[in-house]
């Protein structure tokens, strides 16, 4: 399989993502701060919602294009005895305050639907009375790795509740035959380090954005953008953004929708100076270049023009009430294909006013499930709904791993 994103909007051909199941409700209300939740999920609901999303995708990909759930990417990599072996080996040195060596034993002999079971949900009747919490973020797949170019840079979470994916991720990596093409690319990070797959942006084959986060240290930046340089990439920008729970990621606050349109949170993008560093290769090392702002970064790299559309259109309160609902966080099906969620009904008028057609997902799977769709020229801007899912605090893209674009 061939593996390889060169920027943010190409056509969609493979994306891996994750239909919430049980574990979201499993989410104790005492427990969701926690496990990184604002909010319990109603999951018969969120499953619907996700459902619906993965329709648009298939009605937008090219006949060719695949919609992999990672449960069973998950479940065919634990067919492999070296593969289960890796993973239970990783999972008892990397979470040694569950004590997990007291059943490793037994986690080995497990089939693979019980392994699975044990990990995402936290428990399985084949090992009685051990119990963990569930992983309710797998929905979030983008946080998992990011492809680019050939590369897979593999997440190293922030966050303990999420170093169960992490280690999931690395497996099929490691033993997946989807991954074997990018086996000899692939990025890590060290124990120490942090990054996650929301602060990291594809914007072409030559360039590169990587928030600083929340969630992404300076130190993790730093480790991934000289292994990205070795591996064909001309310069890495390094974005400054707010450390706190709302603009946890650069994708919350910062999307690209179109080859020159980005849609973005004004308080934190726009009115922002001095907060980004362009980082390259000269003579061996690594240079730094202080940058006025994102915008002028970029439009001195790509070397043209970039319109930055509004998220929550031009009122305060609009901008900050959608971003809190991922109206900044869209997910690009090809150039100017984008689908976001409906609730952000100014930033679709925004995306109106600046010539996208607006269609609800049952428009456009009406329209073009049932034969080809032909991106062309055209923009589109697909609306669907999201009440459920919002609540986990993510967007289209974030509940996305693109793996392969059209360049």
């Amino acid at each position: 399989m061939n593996i390889s994103v060169n920027s943010e909007i190409g056509r969609l051909k493979r994306v891996i993502v994750h239909t919430p199941g049980h574990e979201v409700s499993l989410v104790n209300p005492e427990l969701k701060d926690q496990l990184l939740f604002d909010d319990i999920i109603f999951e018969e609901d969120a499953r619907r919602e996700h459902l619906d999303m993965i329709r648009i995708f298939k009605a937008a990909m090219p006949g060719d294009g695949e919609v992999l759930e990672i449960n069973d990417l998950f479940l065919e990599c634990f067919q492999q005895e070296d593969a289960r072996a890796f993973f239970v080996e990783e999972l008892v040195k990397r979470l040694s305050e569950e004590n997990l060596h007291t059943i490793e034993e037994e986690l080995l002999q497990l089939q693979p639907g019980e392994l699975l079971q044990f990990v995402i949900e936290g428990a399985t009747p084949a090992i009685g009375g051990f119990t963990m919490l569930p992983t309710p973020n797998l929905l979030f797949t983008r946080d998992l790795a990011a492809v680019v170019g050939d590369s897979l840079l593999l997440s190293r979470p922030a966050k303990k509740a999420r170093l169960r994916e992490a280690i999931l991720m690395e497996t099929l990596a490691r033993y997946h035959p989807h991954f074997a093409g990018v086996r000899d690319n692939i990025i890590k990070i060290g124990e120490q380090e942090s990054i996650e797959g929301g602060d990291v942006l594809v914007v072409s084959d030559r360039v590169v954005l990587i928030g600083m986060s929340e969630r992404t240290s300076f130190s993790g930046l730093m480790k991934a953008t000289e292994k990205l340089l070795e591996n064909g990439i001309e310069h890495v920008l390094a974005v400054d953004i707010p450390k706190q729970r709302s603009s946890m990621h650069l994708d919350t606050i910062f999307t690209f929708c179109d080859d020159d349109e980005c849609i973005v949170f004004p308080p934190a993008i726009t009115e922002r100076r001095d907060n980004v560093v362009a980082l390259s290769y000269a003579d061996g090392n690594i240079i730094n270049q202080s940058m006025p702002s994102l915008k002028e970064a970029l439009e001195h790299f790509l070397q043209r023009e970039l319109t930055f559309i509004s998220c929550g259109g031009a009122e305060r309160t609009n901008q900050f009430r959608e971003q809190w609902t991922d109206g900044a966080n869209v997910f690009a099906l090809a150039p100017g294909i984008i689908v976001g969620y409906e609730r952000n009904t100014n930033t679709f008028r925004e995306l109106n006013r600046h010539g996208y057609r607006l269609m609800n997902q049952h428009e456009f799977i009406e329209e073009f499930e049932e034969k080809e769709f032909d991106p062309g020229s055209q923009k589109i801007a697909i609306k669907f709904i999201g009440h459920e899912l919002c609540r986990g605090r993510g967007g289209a893209r974030c509940m996305t791993l693109p793996i392969t674009r059209a360049n």
